[in-house]
């Protein structure tokens, strides 16, 4: 559909001292999502400036600081944060009100959301879930098809 005349698309950019965004959008269950691309090098996760990562709604989304880093074809939005030394990669997904921080690794086809928590070394990976107000971390590993959710936490 063409827009009507004088009509103008907002377009949502931004740039800080770690990350830009492409200018690269897609959509995620209706909310827009933008592809980032490291401005440093980030040698914890292998990135070198100009690595394309993946996709996040905003910069609240991802630290500016520290090593985190959104990588591959992952997002994260809504009021989703990754921040400390984490690391969202592969076809994963966090949003709503979910963290990852620390040294935590969420993978695969994994999903973190509503207001669930993973820190520390803790791992989430293939189609696993960690929801609610769960708490996964230590060196927890939660993977497969595993659902973590409810007021739990998991060491």
């Amino acid at each position: 559909m063409v827009p009507p005349p004088n009509t103008r698309r907002l377009t949502i950019t931004f740039k800080n001292e770690k990350y830009e965004a492409t200018g690269e959008t897609k959509q995620v269950f209706g909310i827009t999502v933008y592809r980032i691309r490291s401005l440093v090098d980030i040698p914890l996760h292998g990135v070198k400036a100009g690595d394309l990562g993946g996709w996040i709604e905003s910069e609240k989304n991802l630290s500016t600081t520290g090593a985190a880093w959104v990588g591959d074809n992952a997002s994260v939005y809504g009021d989703a944060h990754v921040y400390g030394n984490a690391r969202v990669y592969g076809d994963a997904r966090v949003y709503e009100n979910a963290h990852v921080y620390d040294d935590a690794h969420v993978y695969g086809y994994a999903g973190v959301y509503d207001n669930a928590y993973v820190r520390g070394d803790a791992c989430v990976y293939d189609n696993a879930r960690v929801s609610g107000k769960a708490r996964v971390y230590g060196n927890a590993h939660v993977y497969y098809d595993a659902h973590v959710s409810g007021v739990t936490e998991v060491d």
